[in-house]
């Protein structure tokens, strides 16, 4: 499907195409976990640091609040994340079955990884994702 494009040095163009064959990449990869995508690194960023709160979440994964409120009660109606009141804040934990979990969802990161790095090569995927997070911070609006 790869054709040259009339798009093609259009950073949005070109942004959102890989964007699709990356998500659709990590779909297949995560799928043996039961999670998404979104949901998998949700549950990584709570295991790796248990009591977040929302906004801590969403700095980390660059998601609106919202969007991780989403996430996090779904990963909480699956019995993988707890949300629990602390004063006036709201952490997120995670549950018995997430660690259990969270080897398998490594795996599945792992082997996303060893897919696109296969495909581009090692020096190419790294120069890419070192550009692709540099732009997406320079791009960020400020405040």
């Amino acid at each position: 499907m790869a054709t040259d494009s009339r798009y093609c040095n259009c950073l949005f163009f070109s942004a959102n195409a890989v964007a699709r064959l990356l998500t659709s990449m990590a779909e297949e990869e995560f799928a043996v976990t039961g999670l998404s995508p979104s949901h998998a690194f949700v549950l990584m960023t709570v295991c790796h640091k248990p009591g977040l709160q929302a906004g801590e979440i969403s700095r980390e994964m660059q998601l609106t609040p919202s969007t991780v409120t989403r996430l996090v009660e779904k990963l909480e109606q699956r019995k993988l994340l707890e949300r629990e009141s602390v004063g006036r804040s709201t952490r997120v934990t995670p549950t018995a079955a997430a660690t259990e979990l969270l080897p398998d969802v490594k795996a599945a990161w792992r082997r996303l990884y060893a897919r696109y790095t296969t495909l581009l090569g090692p020096e190419a995927a790294a120069q890419l994702t070192a550009a692709t997070y540099e732009a997406t911070k320079k791009l960020e609006p400020k405040g």
